[in-house]
């Protein structure tokens, strides 16, 4: 049961990413069309691009971050040797999810700013709905880092 969820999961991270990055492609496409064949546009259509860049950059690091794929900076561990490289790759984990948990607990008080202020993002779209993939997309993380420290197998 647990499996089939996180499977669900998994497909519906993937295609809300999918789908984001179509309509992100359809929008600005449509933008430079209408502006440079009727000298128009969508009032919101800039707006919508620059959340849905904020989206899909969110998206794709918490699918990036389901087997611990993110873009990494790996000097110490190409020279340490195996025994050593299984702890430091614990340690990082572990500080990565640490440090995703800060950024979460921040980014609530922020989308919880935003809500308490009534900002509005583009047409009618309050900011803390465009905004709440943060806290979301970081939470997210955090555990996935969480688990990668705990599944990591132990040094022998």
């Amino acid at each position: 049961m647990i499996s089939r969820l996180i499977n669900l999961v998994l497909r519906i991270e993937d295609a809300l990413l999918a789908v984001l990055l179509t309509a992100m492609i359809g929008i600005a496409a449509g933008q430079v069309l209408l502006r440079n064949l009727f000298d128009d546009g969508f009032f919101w259509g800039d707006s919508a691009v620059r959340v849905a860049v904020l989206w899909i950059a969110m998206l794709g690091a918490m699918v990036a971050s389901r087997r611990d794929e993110h873009i990494r900076i790996d000097i110490a561990g190409r020279y340490l040797p195996e025994t050593l490289k299984k702890y430091v790759d614990r340690l990082v984990c572990l500080a990565t999810c640490v440090l995703l948990m800060i950024f979460t607990w921040h980014s609530i008080d922020f989308v919880r700013y935003e809500y308490e202020d009534g900002t509005l993002a583009f047409a009618f779209v309050p900011a803390w709905l465009c905004e709440v993939i943060i806290p979301v997309g970081a939470g997210v993380m955090s555990l996935r880092y969480g688990l990668l420290a705990v599944r990591r197998r132990q040094p022998t």
